[in-house]
């Protein structure tokens, strides 16, 4: 395994707690890519509103920024692995928690939301984490890429693979399938977690230190800027754009082929964006993918059918690749060049997930006053319209972020992370 990842990676150096991040990272995305989408499926078959599927993700995010608080205080006292274990452990009582209630779930769809989010919040921080530090600046696009590439390859086979299922069964027991198949995935990851190398920090969680960093650190302000409006797109977009695929199809399975195409084109844009978008070329590549991104909305606002909400999949489906690559190494970047990030990386992970949930949150209870005030079907277009500039906004701060020379910044990243073996 570990010769087949050298040689898609060339001269990059890859280490066997990459290799194997990367395997729980793809674990973890075909569970929540084969489950997660049909999750809002099944609350709106039992449900037929938009409020209760608004709360159900509203828990989601936010039960995940506290539980990051808490996870990097957990993570600064004991191995962060332990953490990674906590958040499968949670999303797998999530999907159980979901067979035991089964069509009561619509009821319980906020718990449900907070124990998910529960999940996501324990395992983002650690995933994240060790992330900054297995991978160095070096490997940092390759990491990025090829997850991309694993979570494109499990948005394809899923989401198809889940509908398929669904479609052939009858009743829930389909639903049920899916969801217990989620749950031994997730079981998967737990124990691929034990192969990962024991990684512990010391000192006490200075969160309230880095959050004020912001006030002295340029670089460190326009990226949390840049991902409140992140969220404030995501907030709304993860869940709508899937009711309108199934209201307009009646179909898990054309649900399944909707989600086929946008990540099957991300599966192939991850492949060249990992190859040939190169660190000078991300602010540029952040604003193509922005654009794009933003403008192939219009193809579903004022009218929609299948046809149309397929294309739309193929666009953002390239879209997100190319934003996304870039994005994301320019924000380990950030944090690798900041004050004392050896000390406080765990901090610098839980405060850049704070903003981002902080603009997912303000996006659904916006979205819930709205089509509590107005007919929802008149107003959810002008909503995705306002929140879709979201990721289009992100070019607007990071533009200015300027991190030094390749050469000066990885002397720099290397003082500042001596214990970091492979970031």
């Amino acid at each position: 395994m570990h010769k087949i990842f050298q040689n898609i990676a060339g001269k990059v150096d890859i280490n066997r707690d990459l290799i194997f991040l990367l395997v729980i990272g793809g674990l973890y995305s075909l569970g929540i890519f084969l489950s997660n989408t049909f999750v809002n499926i099944y609350l709106w078959k039992q449900s037929g509103d938009y409020i209760t599927i608004a709360m159900y993700n509203l828990g989601i995010y936010l039960f995940q920024p506290i539980t990051f608080i808490l996870a990097g205080k957990i993570a600064k006292k004991v191995d962060r692995v332990i953490v990674l274990r906590l958040g499968v452990i949670f999303l797998s009582l999530f999907f159980l928690s979901v067979l035991i209630i089964a069509e009561k779930a619509a009821t319980y769809n906020f718990l449900l939301g907070g124990l998910l989010g529960i999940g996501f919040g324990f395992y983002w921080l650690a995933f994240n984490v060790l992330t900054f530090e297995i991978t160095e600046p070096e490997s940092r696009d390759f990491f990025n890429g090829f997850l991309g590439i694993l979570q494109s390859f499990s948005g394809m086979i899923g989401p198809l693979l889940a509908g398929t299922i669904i479609a052939n069964m009858e009743a829930n027991i389909g639903y049920t399938t899916i969801f217990t198949i989620s749950f031994c995935l997730f079981i998967g990851a737990v124990g691929c977690s034990f192969i990962l190398k024991r990684r512990q920090a010391e000192g006490a969680f200075h969160f309230k230190r880095v959050l004020a960093e912001r006030r002295h650190n340029n670089n460190w302000r326009k990226i949390l800027n840049a991902h409140v409006f992140q969220g404030l797109r995501e907030g709304i977009f993860l869940f709508v754009i899937a009711i309108w695929v199934f209201i307009t199809t009646q179909s898990e399975f054309a649900l399944g082929m909707f989600n086929l195409f946008l990540s099957g084109l991300s599966f192939i844009f991850y492949f060249i964006v990992t190859k040939w978008i190169k660190p000078s070329m991300r602010k540029k590549a952040i604003l193509t993918g922005g654009l794009i991104l933003y403008f192939s909305i219009y193809i579903i606002l004022f009218s929609i059918s299948y046809i149309q909400l397929i294309i739309y999949a193929a666009i953002i489906g390239i879209a997100y690749p190319i934003i996304n690559v870039p994005y994301v190494s320019m924000t380990y970047d950030v944090i690798g060049k900041a004050w004392k990030a050896k000390d406080f990386r765990v901090e610098y992970i839980v405060v850049r997930e704070l903003f981002v949930n902080s603009g997912r949150v303000t996006a659904i209870v916006i979205f819930m006053l709205a089509i509590t005030l107005f007919d929802a079907e008149k107003i959810i277009p002008f909503l995705l319209a306002a929140f879709g500039l979201g990721h289009l906004i992100i070019y607007v701060f990071v533009k200015d972020i300027y991190l030094g020379s390749p050469r000066k910044k990885e002397v720099m990243i290397k003082e500042q992370l001596t214990d970091e073996k492979n970031r």
